[in-house]
């Protein structure tokens, strides 16, 4: 439609046409979020590949390469509000596209990069804003399309990551030895400029609880009301402290597996081990959480504190015999680290309408990135330094663990997450503008599958 002399996107309203909720046209958006966060935090988790080539070629430790990964992850989160507050007010479909070629632009920019400040600004603060601008609104916008099958869908769409993992990892190794790492960041830019059709699959949806006018200011535009709610603030803390070592793999699984004496395709093998272990968790616990036999901040919690066991693990283990061995300990570990952090990515996502209700899910999606991007931007840095100081990534994955060990802690805290003594009683019916498809905002984080789905009442 047309107002003021400018086109105005109007939204379709939940139903068939549009694509009803669990169904319809919103499988359309899970395949498009599920290729956006496979060109995203699949293709970042990859890029560690190419930091000990990137170090050698300017004579750097491994802490000032870090940074390249650690800006791009940090950018990415910190400006997902920013990527949100725009889908909120424009819609999700021009600012994933407009994401998509800056992402393109930055890998573009930094295969003719002269120094590290190139890189730093090319993949760091381009590539980092394209994702932003992607991630945040698709993964929104998906939570909007599903009610009692959402963390299923979310968990499909973020399997996206460890398949990209497993197709990208040998793959860029193969890049890096046939054309050396800038004819490589150079192919990776063709990729990741097909985020913008992705976007265009990201049909406007309209739901019953969304706000009649868009949010003016840029306190509401941005969502940071949402820290007044408790329940929301306790769960921020938490995973700002987890997101502290969860992303250290992302960018020193690699160089780990060489230091410990794998040759360079072993090691690329290590991740894949990761990615398929983190591919199929995410599924797997999608589909458990939504049959409403565990609370969902309950499986929250213990995923987590897994995740933090399992990088511990990593750290832990010895130096292999050579570079033709296989590692079998390290990629034990490897799998465990993505077994349990797969199962915690949806769940992440998978509770916010239940905290925040879904009129909100978009704004409070933007703010976990950013919450996450607190610790990923000392993270990658902080463990490049213990290596650089220890001689090995020892130190660097048992802080990362304590780290994510001591967030999930705090998320005990949450509504649901301890046993009760008492069976839980059935919560009222939310008033209409709560706009939370499920049968109640609690009963989002007490059980999906509804309130009769899960009794809680061991001690």
């Amino acid at each position: 439609m047309t107002r003021r002399g400018r086109t105005v996107m109007t939204p379709r309203p939940a139903g068939a046409e549009a694509g009803s909720p669990d169904g319809g046209w919103g499988w359309m958006v899970a395949a498009s979020a599920f290729l956006v966060n496979g060109l995203s935090y699949g293709l970042l988790r990859s890029l560690g590949l190419a930091l000990p080539d990137i170090a050698e070629h300017f004579g750097r430790t491994s802490q000032d390469t870090a940074w390249v990964s650690a800006l791009a992850l940090a950018v990415q989160q910190a400006a997902s509000p920013v990527g949100s507050a725009l889908s909120t007010r424009w819609g999700a479909r021009p600012v994933v596209m407009i994401g998509g070629v800056l992402t393109s632009l930055g890998f573009l920019f930094s295969a003719f990069a002269g120094s590290l400040l190139h890189l730093y600004l090319g993949l760091g603060v381009l590539a980092g804003s394209g994702w932003a601008l992607a991630f945040a609104p698709a993964l929104g916008t998906l939570s909007r399309y599903f009610s009692r099958r959402r963390v299923l869908a979310v968990g499909l769409a973020l399997t996206g990551n460890g398949a990209s993992s497993l197709l990208l990892a040998p793959a860029l190794q193969l890049l890096l030895d046939a054309f050396g790492w800038r004819g490589a960041l150079l192919l990776l830019g063709a990729v990741t400029l097909h985020l913008t059709p992705c976007g265009a699959l990201l049909r406007p949806l309209e739901l019953p609880g969304d706000p009649p006018a868009p949010p003016r200011g840029l306190f509401a535009a941005l969502g940071l009301g949402l820290f007044a709610r408790p329940a929301f603030l306790v769960f921020a803390l938490g995973t700002a402290l987890v997101g502290g070592g969860y992303f250290v793999p992302y960018v020193h699984l690699a160089p780990h597996a060489l230091d410990r004496g794998l040759g360079g395709y072993r090691a690329a093998l290590v991740v894949a081990v990761a990615a398929v272990a983190d591919a199929g968790a995410r599924l797997a616990c999608g589909w458990v959480a939504d049959q409403g036999w565990v609370p969902l901040l309950r499986l929250l919690a213990l995923f987590g504190a897994l995740t933090g066991l399992a990088l511990l693990a990593v750290g832990l283990v010895p130096v292999v015999g050579g570079q033709e061995a296989w590692g079998g300990s390290l990629l034990a570990a490897a799998g465990a680290y993505g077994l349990s952090a797969g199962g915690y990515a949806p769940l992440v996502f998978g509770v916010l309408p239940g905290l925040v209700g879904i009129g909100g899910v978009v704004q409070a999606t933007g703010l976990v990135m950013l919450l996450m991007s607190l610790g990923g931007l000392l993270g990658p840095p902080l463990s490049g330094f213990l290596r650089d100081e220890t001689g090995d990534f020892t130190a660097s994955f048992l802080v990362c663990g304590s780290l994510v060990l001591s967030g999930s802690s705090i998320y005990m805290g949450l509504p649901g997450a301890l046993p009760s003594c008492r069976l839980a009683s059935p919560p009222a019916t939310p008033p209409p503008e709560s706009g939370e498809l499920l049968p109640a905002p609690q009963a989002a984080l007490l059980s999906p599958g509804g309130p009769i789905a899960t009794a809680d009442t061991s001690c």
